[in-house]
């Protein structure tokens, strides 16, 4: 029979990692999530996956010091890699508002705490709502659990510096990047050629205040553009959840691996 009092070395260990994901992954880790239920869902959390760990329990002395740190750094790497892939629609939202002009109307997104630029807030927002939608934060914490079996409790220290980890997560930043951009791009082409017919206006039209005119037009195609293609966009946002999952079980595939 199983007792309902877990070992506290392994209960530790576990809670080290979940923790430090909590504090870095999408949805669980923004200010409007109070910390004290934060704290108190990892704890549940920890609680619920420590009896399906199959691990002797730990002497506490300097190697298991050694071992909360290295779950601390999974947790947080783990957590990093999914927030910076999902930051990709901000990165959209700030290419459309360079080109619209609302560059400098950067608000304070309350989940975050930093300024942020009103589309990409917009769009942000939108992809957290699908991603609830579709249970992907259940896909996230899935992730958390099954990487005990990629990356076990009592493994030897990871060498987070190998070289095929550090390229796949510089990849992985260039795809953000890049789906950035085919977001973006509707709109951003849109404008561009928004931008040249008001320069042939301005050429042929030198009377004309094209600077009163411009500003205001920009901004309704901008708007008329992103409802025509938000669905398109919500298309890509998906695909831009699975690159994520399929990054974090890649990160822990080589974290994983004994090489």
């Amino acid at each position: 029979m199983t007792s309902l009092i877990p070992d506290i070395s392994v209960f530790v260990l576990m809670l080290a990692r979940i923790s430090a994901f909590f504090v870095t992954m999408p949805i669980f880790s923004y200010r409007t999530l109070p910390a004290q239920h934060r704290i108190a869902f990892s704890f549940l959390l920890t609680w619920m996956m420590v009896y399906t760990v199959d691990v002797q329990p730990f002497v506490i002395d300097g190697a298991y010091i050694l071992l909360v740190v290295k779950e601390v750094m999974v947790g947080l790497l783990l957590g990093f890699v999914a927030y910076m892939i999902i930051s990709a629609v901000q990165v959209a939202g700030g290419f459309i508002d360079f080109q619209m002009g609302f560059a400098i109307a950067n608000v304070i997104d309350p989940q975050t705490g930093v300024q942020s630029p009103l589309i990409g807030q917009y769009l942000y927002t939108f992809a957290l709502l699908l991603l609830l939608s579709l249970n992907g934060h259940h896909l996230i914490l899935d992730g958390i659990f099954y990487s005990y079996e990629f990356i076990p409790l009592d493994s030897a220290m990871i060498q987070f510096a190998q070289e095929p980890l550090v390229e796949m997560i510089i990849k992985s930043f260039n795809t953000v990047f890049i789906i950035a951009l085919q977001l973006s791009m509707p709109v951003v082409a849109t404008l561009f050629l928004v931008d040249v017919a008001l320069g042939i206006v301005a050429r042929t039209v030198p009377q004309f205040n094209i600077f009163v005119v411009g500003f205001p037009i920009k901004i309704a195609v901008s708007f008329i553009v992103l409802v025509i293609s938000m669905t398109i966009m919500m298309v890509v946002i998906q695909d831009l959840f699975h690159y994520m999952f399929q990054t974090m079980r890649g990160v822990m595939d080589w974290l994983g691996a004994e090489r």
